[in-house]
């Protein structure tokens, strides 16, 4: 089986950019309301001058508004630290092999692995490989039994073709044993080859299928 190079990589983060949005709507404000006090104070009547309370008041949410943006730099900067050490954190996991709970199943080097359930209300598991259009590409009937087990896939379709590496749809649907619907629950299993931010979130890669971190169940080395 080919080696599987691990590599951590970082995106341009939507939280990222609508922090600095948000920033910058800010920082207009603050423009605004500074040109709007200094055109005020410069065109006021010698007669009348601006009210000492309003004057003061002003200033105080001038004040408010500069802490705001100091505040949201702060705070963007903060997140990014985190999610650096976030991703630096995850790059023991990259070449092990990682339980996921999820229906994009990661076929690499040729193989996918399908982890089924235990037998409860469900004594067998039909599970089915589908393409991004929802075409069923292969299927099969596996019997349940009294702990969980592995189904591989090896790639090939229902004609024998052999399919090229990427992320597939799984979908497991259960029989009860008179052959009535069943819940039943499953897992993908597959290497971790790259950890990385996407808009914002921390994503662990598996070939070309992306998941949650959230989403992992379990880890194990032998990639």
């Amino acid at each position: 089986m080919a080696t599987t190079t691990a590599t951590t990589s970082t995106t341009s983060s939507t939280a990222t950019s609508a922090s600095g949005t948000a920033r910058t709507q800010l920082a207009g404000s603050f423009d605004n309301f500074l040109t709007l006090l200094t055109t005020q104070l410069k065109n006021q009547s010698p007669t009348d001058p601006l009210d000492t309370n309003e004057m003061t008041s002003q200033l105080v949410q001038f004040a408010s508004v500069e802490q705001q943006i100091a505040m949201n730099k702060n705070l963007e900067s903060m997140v990014s630290l985190q999610q650096a050490a976030q991703l630096t954190a995850a790059s023991p996991m990259l070449g092990q092999r990682v339980e996921v709970q999820s229906d994009s199943l990661p076929l690499q080097d040729g193989t996918a692995t399908v982890r089924l359930p235990a037998a409860g209300a469900a004594r067998t598991a039909r599970v089915a490989i589908l393409d991004s259009n929802g075409k069923t590409l292969r299927e099969a009937q596996v019997a349940l039994g009294t702990a969980s087990q592995d189904w591989t896939w090896d790639g090939k379709d229902t004609t024998g073709k052999q399919l090229p590496d990427g992320a597939y749809k799984v979908a497991v649907t259960g029989a009860d044993a008179n052959g009535g619907a069943a819940a039943t629950s499953f897992t993908v299993v597959g290497t971790a080859t790259a950890a990385e931010r996407v808009d914002g979130a921390l994503k662990l890669r598996m070939g070309t299928a992306s998941y949650g971190f959230d989403a992992v169940r379990s880890i194990a080395g032998g990639g």
